[in-house]
C-alpha cells in the first residue's frame, strides 16, 4: 500500500503534461522509425527505439527525484568529468559512424553512446551552476570571459576527439540562451555579432586553397554553398536535395503509412536519424509535418514555462538550457531537412532513432519536471 501511496503522489506531483507530450512525440516517432526502417528488412530498430523510450522514462522519474542545486557546488568536477568522458573517444572504444568519430562502442556489438549527447546535460549543468555563481557580476567583461572559456574547453573537448561539428555546434546555441535569460546586456550580445561577422572572411580564406588557378573548396565550406549552388558539390546536395523531393512528394496528406517512395525504395542513408522529417512529409504529407511541430513546439513552451516559474536561479537557467537544447535540435533539423541549412547530422528530439539521444532528452526533461515539482506556490511568487 505505501509503494501505491508513493506512487499516486509522484504522479499527482510530477508534470504530467511534459511527460505526456514526450509520449506523443515518442509513439509518432517510432511510427516514423518503423516505416523508414522496413526497406531494411530487420525489427533490430524499431525494438533499440522503444526500449530506449522505456529506459528514458525511467530516467524521467529518476532525473526528477533529484534536486542538483543541492550538487551545483561540485559543478567544476562535473566539467571535468565531461571533458574526460568525451577523450573516451581517442581511446579504442572510440568508433566513426558518417565520418565522424562520436561513438563509444563496446566490443562487436551494435551497443553504443554518443558522449556529446550526453555532455550537453553535463554542460547545461555546469553552465548553469557556473552562471549562478557569478549572476551579480554577469555584465563584468572578465566574469563574460571565464564564461566563454567554459564554453571553448567544452566546445573542444567535443568538436575535437569527434570531429563532429555538428552536436558541437548546438552547444553554442544553449550557451547565448542560457546566458540571454541570466540576464547578459544586450550590448555585449551585439558586440559578440559584430566580432563574429568580422571573422566570416578569416574562416572563408582558412577554408579555401587555390593551385594553379583553381579554388577549392574545404568540405565543411560546401555544405554551406551547396544550399546556394548545388552543382558545387553534388554528393553534398544529394541529400538536401532527395529530402526536399520526398517532403514535397507527400503534399497534403502524403502518400500513406509504408508508401513513400523516396524512403522505401531507397538506400537513403540517415532517413530514420537525421532525415526522419523527410519520412513523415512523404508519408504522412503537410499534416504530418504541422504536427510534429505542434508537439514539440508545446514541448519547448512548456520548458519555458517551467523556467519562469522556478524557485531560484540557478533552476530557472537550468531549465531554460534544456529547453534551448530542444529548441536548438528542432530548428537545425527540420531546416536541413528542408534545405535551409547544411547537413550537419543532428536528430530530431524524440522523433529520431538513437538511444543515446532519446534517453538523454527524457533525462532532461525528467529534470524540468523536478524543477517543476519544487517551484514556488503562485502566492510567493
Amino acid at each position: 500500500m505505501r509503494l501505491f501511496r508513493s506512487v499516486g503522489h509522484y504522479f499527482k506531483h510530477t508534470d504530467l503534461y511534459l511527460l505526456f507530450l514526450a509520449l506523443c512525440c515518442s509513439g509518432f516517432g517510432g511510427v516514423l522509425v518503423y516505416s523508414a526502417t522496413r526497406s531494411m528488412d530487420t525489427n533490430r530498430y524499431i525494438v533499440v527505439q522503444l526500449v530506449s523510450v522505456g529506459i528514458g522514462i525511467f530516467a524521467y522519474i529518476l532525473m526528477s527525484m533529484f534536486d542538483l542545486e543541492d550538487m551545483s557546488r561540485f559543478w567544476k568536477w562535473f566539467m571535468v568529468l565531461n571533458i574526460l568522458f568525451q577523450l573516451l573517444l581517442l581511446t579504442p572504444l572510440g568508433a566513426e559512424d558518417g565520418g565522424n568519430r562520436s561513438w563509444l562502442r563496446f566490443g562487436n556489438s551494435h551497443v553504443g553512446i554518443q558522449p556529446g549527447e550526453i555532455g550537453k546535460l553535463l554542460f547545461i549543468f555546469t553552465f548553469a551552476a557556473h552562471l549562478e555563481r557569478e549572476h551579480d557580476r554577469m555584465n563584468h567583461w572578465r566574469t563574460l570571459f571565464e564564461l566563454g572559456l567554459h564554453l571553448a574547453i567544452i566546445f573542444a573537448a567535443v568538436a575535437v576527439p569527434s570531429k563532429d561539428v555538428g552536436v558541437a555546434i548546438s552547444y553554442i546555441f544553449i550557451f547565448v540562451i542560457m546566458l540571454f535569460g541570466a540576464g547578459l546586456s544586450l550590448k555585449w550580445f551585439a558586440g559578440g555579432a559584430v566580432v563574429m561577422l568580422a571573422s566570416v572572411p578569416f574562416l572563408w580564406k582558412s577554408l579555401t586553397t587555390v593551385e594553379n588557378g583553381v579554388v577549392t573548396y574545404h568540405y565543411r565550406l560546401n555544405r554551406i554553398l551547396v544550399l546556394f549552388d548545388p552543382s558545387i558539390a553534388p554528393e553534398i546536395a544529394w541529400h538536401t536535395e532527395k529530402s526536399r523531393l520526398a517532403i514535397g512528394a507527400g503534399q497534403m496528406y502524403g502518400a500513406g503509412f509504408l508508401q513513400g517512395k523516396q524512403m522505401q525504395h531507397s538506400n537513403f542513408p540517415g532517413k530514420h536519424t537525421d532525415f526522419i522529417f523527410s519520412v513523415a512529409g512523404e508519408e504522412f504529407g503537410f499534416i504530418g509535418c504541422v504536427t510534429i511541430l505542434v508537439l514539440l513546439c508545446l514541448l519547448i513552451l512548456r520548458l519555458f514555462y517551467i523556467s519562469y516559474t522556478a524557485n531560484n536561479t540557478f533552476s530557472a537557467v537550468l531549465t531554460l538550457g534544456i529547453a534551448a537544447m530542444f529548441l536548438s535540435q528542432t530548428f537545425e533539423n527540420i531546416m536541413m531537412c528542408i534545405g535551409l541549412f547544411p547537413v550537419i547530422g543532428i536528430t530530431l528530439p524524440l522523433f529520431s532513432y538513437g538511444g543515446s539521444s532519446v534517453i538523454t532528452m527524457y533525462a532532461a526533461l525528467g529534470i524540468a519536471a523536478g524543477v517543476r515539482m519544487r517551484e514556488k506556490p503562485s502566492w510567493l511568487r
